[in-house]
């Protein structure tokens, strides 16, 4: 019995149907930002964040290939998931914005002892090195293993946490 590789398949729900259905996944949202190598900053708001392994500790974010951050996270060798709460539903939305610098006036300085973007005031901010990285379909899975995590300066209530659902932002009730 022979069976045809999925990438040959003919698809079974149109884009549309998958992007509905997905709309009922509520996902956290993050901002993830690396250095650009030339002394700047880059970074896109991400909702596909998701821990891989525990043992060593991983975690997975996809980037799409149309994101005008996408090169630069891909090519890093270190990169930062923000966790945010739902104070920062204008950052979320301001990185998902093209053509503005997403940097300005939003509050970032750098990890100490290097040049990564960081956002202080993050829920946790989780600092990764590039383990791998995998071409699927319009995206791009960027594996980070973590090499340190920071906690924000408040502990945010678990009602606080800021989330993607039916294509807008929410907060727990």
């Amino acid at each position: 019995m022979t069976s045809t590789p999925a990438s040959r398949q003919t698809p079974l729900v149109s884009a549309q149907q998958f992007r509905d259905a997905m709309a009922e996944l509520a996902s956290p949202v993050t901002v993830v930002t690396a250095p650009d190598g030339r002394g700047g900053r880059r970074g896109c708001t991400a909702s596909s964040v998701t821990s891989v392994s525990l043992d060593p500790p991983l975690l997975q974010v996809a980037v799409a290939r149309t994101s005008s951050s996408h090169r630069t996270l891909i090519t890093s060798r270190e990169f930062v998931v923000h966790v945010l709460a739902d104070r920062h539903r204008w950052l979320a939305d301001r990185f998902a914005r093209r053509d503005i610098d997403r940097f300005a006036g939003a509050g970032f300085t750098t990890w100490p002892g290097t040049d990564l973007p960081w956002f202080p005031d993050a829920t946790a901010a989780l600092r990764c090195l590039t383990r791998e990285t995998i071409p699927v379909g319009d995206h791009t899975l960027l594996i980070g293993a973590l090499s340190a995590v920071r906690a924000g300066p408040v502990q945010d209530a678990p009602s606080d946490a800021l989330l993607w659902y039916r294509r807008a932002f929410h907060a727990l009730a």
